[in-house]
């Protein structure tokens, strides 16, 4: 299964800001921009699957008339560290999560694991789709964890390649993932 993976447009929120699953405002110029450029790249009926936080479903409405959104490929909830400033996070809060990326709980919610559980399981419904390709409009953390999947590996192997990975993904980047499941 071919997937074209969006991250969404550049948020408007000050640079620093810890963001998660806020839900915030996108440029409508930069996803028109964005969405133009990208709506003549596959065919005109694939189906677009979308986070319903509004950075995500701003582009997908652009680039299909009925996305279908889906709450497991949100980014990661980051609970109370939520719209706090990377600085005024709790050093020791952040030093726990680096010696445990994949089990500590940032903000006191979820972890790696969870997060590649539900974006593993989004993965398997859509595989039952038979669709031989999608268009997915999410953020840098799950396309992370998309590109870290591997049938069988199971959440915390996926959630530990997904730590281990350099890969950075740019706001409005597009790449495609050949899926094999």
């Amino acid at each position: 299964m071919l997937l074209h993976l969006i991250r969404h447009t550049k948020p408007v929120i000050a640079p620093g800001i810890c963001y998660g699953q806020s839900d915030l405002a996108v440029a409508l110029s930069d996803c028109s921009s964005l969405a133009a450029s990208l709506k003549s790249c596959w065919p005109a009926h694939i189906p677009v699957y979308s986070s319903p936080l509004q950075r995500c479903t701003q582009l997908a409405n652009l680039l299909s008339s009925t996305p279908r959104m889906d709450t497991r490929i949100m980014e990661l909830n980051f609970g109370h560290w939520e719209m706090q400033a990377w600085e005024q996070i709790p050093r020791t809060e952040i030093d726990a999560w680096a010696a445990d990326v994949v089990h500590y709980h940032p903000g006191q919610q979820e972890n790696l694991v969870q997060m590649a559980g539900r974006v593993s399981a989004f993965l398997h419904d859509l595989h039952a789709t038979a669709e031989p390709e999608a268009v997915i409009v999410c953020h840098a953390g799950v396309i992370k964890m998309i590109s870290a999947w591997e049938n069988g590996l199971g959440s915390v192997g996926i959630a530990q390649r997904a730590a281990q990975s350099k890969n950075e993904f740019s706001y409005g980047c597009c790449i495609d993932i050949n899926i094999v499941m």
